[in-house]
């Protein structure tokens, strides 16, 4: 039997619970609502796909070498809500009880993470699943590795939900974000140059070499003037989107078999938190 192995984009799907769950707290106040909804997610993915492995991956800061490439890269995202920061440890703390493998690497950025940890997991044999709604992680769906998408996590996201989803394969992701742009990172595209444009150009042209070398074929001529004066930003915007996928781990992901959990560890974390039902359910 294959083993497969569940790679979390923790903070996308912490926030997913926060925002998902409201008004949850211990009776003196204390803020559980990401904690609950996180570990109910947990448990969906468990449910639905049966991992024999997982790691639950946290962003670690922005590498320098894509904010020398653009300095607004992220820039316009909010601090985290206080009533968020106070459960992260909390989180941390249900992962070690749970048998659940964490990772955090300082100025590694969690895709860049995921990305590497897939492919090593697919070069050992492995399934891999990645939970994850952010769009660059297509880039590396293919051969045993796919995507699932929190609240939709019963859908498995493969090269060909890419191509209904984007009209783009998966190598040709990140030239289509450059041209659109990403305005979750705050990363500029082309104005005026849509998703459905991108993928059209690609698809004519086959790459972004392609298209370039073949502006004045273009029509209309708004068009390529819009392309030749975005030329550079372009590439830029791939350097940035392109995915780190050979970033030297901590340990082999051989190593993050799922744990049975510390039962009393648990019950003690469920009480404190006040999640009657998962502690009766223990």
């Amino acid at each position: 039997m294959t083993s497969r192995i569940v790679l979390v984009d923790a903070l996308g799907m912490i926030y997913r619970a926060f925002y998902a769950v409201t008004g949850l707290s211990t009776e003196a106040g204390r803020p559980t609502n990401a904690v609950f909804g996180f570990i109910r997610m947990l448990g969906q993915i468990n449910r639905v796909w049966r991992p024999t492995h997982g790691l639950v991956v946290f962003d670690g800061g922005i590498p320098e070498e894509r904010k020398k490439l653009l300095s607004s890269y992220k820039a316009q995202r909010p601090p985290m809500p206080d009533q968020l920061r106070v459960q992260l440890e909390d989180i941390r703390e249900y992962l070690d009880a749970a048998g659940i493998g964490r990772l955090r690497m300082e100025g590694r950025e969690a895709d860049d993470i995921l990305a590497s940890a897939a492919k090593q997991a697919e070069a050992a044999g492995f399934e891999v699943l990645v939970a994850s709604s952010d769009k660059d992680l297509m880039q590396i769906t293919g051969g045993n590795i796919a995507l699932i998408t929190p609240g939709k996590i019963e859908n498995r996201v493969g090269p060909e939900e890419v191509y209904l989803k984007t009209g783009v394969h998966p190598a040709q992701i990140v030239e289509w974000l450059a041209l659109t742009g990403d305005s979750s990172d705050n990363i500029p595209g082309v104005r005026g140059i849509g998703a459905k444009t991108a993928a059209r150009l690609l698809g004519e042209w086959g790459s972004l070499q392609g298209i370039f070398q073949n502006l004045e074929r273009l029509k209309p001529e708004r068009m390529r003037a819009l392309l030749e004066n975005c030329r550079a930003d372009v590439f830029r915007n791939v350097q940035i989107i392109t995915l780190d996928k050979n970033i030297k781990l901590p340990r082999p992901v051989e190593e993050t078999k799922l744990a049975l959990a510390d039962t009393e560890r648990l019950r003690s974390f469920y009480s404190r938190m006040e999640f009657h039902s998962m502690a009766a359910a223990l």
